[in-house]
């Protein structure tokens, strides 16, 4: 919890980035196969995918005096492997492989989440948030593992549109959570900082005239 109070930043700048990712794969649903077939459209999302992980693994290991966030960790090294893959890979990569992928990062961000609000038990309302929202993101690691075993058919088609639309859905809600993780930090780490460190009074009362 230390660890990401002090980097909050980094989480909220990490769910702008999903956010593009996000909006990028919607122009590529919407506008298939001309997008899809357009070398720099793909590079561009990849490239959000990969910074966005390199925020996320900085905010679970900067300034990490009180102890690394493992699942954090993960979590941006996963993002950052979908993001490099497409860059530097010259060889065939299947939908399969980026869907678990994706399966790995909803995990490992639904279990912080939830042990996020397993440690701020008493206080409701965060409670409450990070608990609804790992219990979302293991919901969407489930769902894409059904995608991977063709429990749920994409659409027959060249290039499976849907698919696009399934990776608008999660890097939107991944932008949602983390800024709402972000700020949900923010809260704590003011809140925490105040506990801390109260504030005194510069002149001892007793000796001012």
């Amino acid at each position: 919890m230390q660890t990401l109070t002090k980097n909050w930043w980094l989480l909220a700048l990490t769910g702008v980035l999903c956010a593009i990712a996000s909006v990028i794969y919607l122009v590529i649903y919407e506008t298939t196969p001309n997008v899809y077939g357009d070398r720099g459209v793909q590079m561009l999302v990849n490239r959000f995918a990969l910074a966005a992980g390199a925020c996320t693994i900085a905010a679970g290991i900067w300034r990490s005096a009180k102890g690394i966030s493992w699942l954090l960790l993960a979590n941006g090294l996963v993002l950052s492997v979908y993001g490099l893959m497409p860059l530097f890979w010259r060889g065939p990569l299947s939908v399969r492989f980026f869907q678990l992928l994706v399966v790995v990062m909803a995990m490992t961000f639904g279990i912080l989440a939830l042990t996020i609000a397993r440690t701020l038990r008493g206080r409701v309302a965060d409670e409450w948030f990070f608990g609804l929202a790992g219990a979302a993101s293991v919901g969407f690691a489930l769902a894409f593992l059904a995608l991977v075993n063709n429990w749920i058919q994409l659409e027959h088609r060249l290039y499976h549109p849907s698919i696009f639309l399934w990776f608008f859905f999660y890097f939107g809600f991944s932008a949602i959570c983390m800024l709402g993780l972000a700020l949900r930090l923010h809260k704590l780490g003011t809140s925490q900082s105040d506990h801390w460190n109260p504030s005194t009074p510069l002149v001892n009362p007793k000796h001012a005239h």
